[in-house]
């Protein structure tokens, strides 16, 4: 192994940690980009105008707009507002962009020294949606 390929490796964490300060600052640094933490099926997700995410399945038909008022913390320019549990009048707004089923998880159960096991696969509805808008 020559010193140049060992140096370039050792390199490396400090070139992808370059590469996500580029993607910070590309994205408006810090203070630009307003996110939300909201609560929906039982979960906490974090965020922001355009993400793409899986939530629990939502009774909502596709393409129609569904407002989560159950925001738990609005982060902007003024600051971080945290509700207790939720913010008054805060809502987000996200587009259903479809309704799918999960991968497969299998479940198997087996107990020692008796033979028996059991093979079980389940598969979770989702609904995958688009953040639009975050109100305060």
């Amino acid at each position: 192994m020559l010193f140049y390929e060992r140096s370039q490796r050792a390199n490396a964490p400090v070139a992808a940690c370059r590469q996500n300060l580029r993607n910070f600052l590309k994205a408006g640094g810090i203070g630009k980009r307003m996110y939300a933490i909201i609560e929906t099926g039982g979960k906490q997700y974090k965020v922001q105008e355009g993400d793409v995410l899986k939530v629990e399945k939502l009774k909502a038909d596709v393409d129609s707009v569904v407002k989560i008022d159950k925001v738990l913390a609005i982060s902007s320019d003024e600051g971080f507002v945290v509700g207790k549990p939720y913010l008054d009048g805060a809502y987000v707004e996200a587009k259903v962009l479809e309704h799918a089923k999960d991968k497969k998880i299998i479940v198997f159960t087996y107990k020692s020294k008796t033979g028996y096991h059991r093979k079980l696969g389940h598969r979770q509805w989702y609904t995958k949606i688009q953040i639009t808008k975050i109100a305060k």
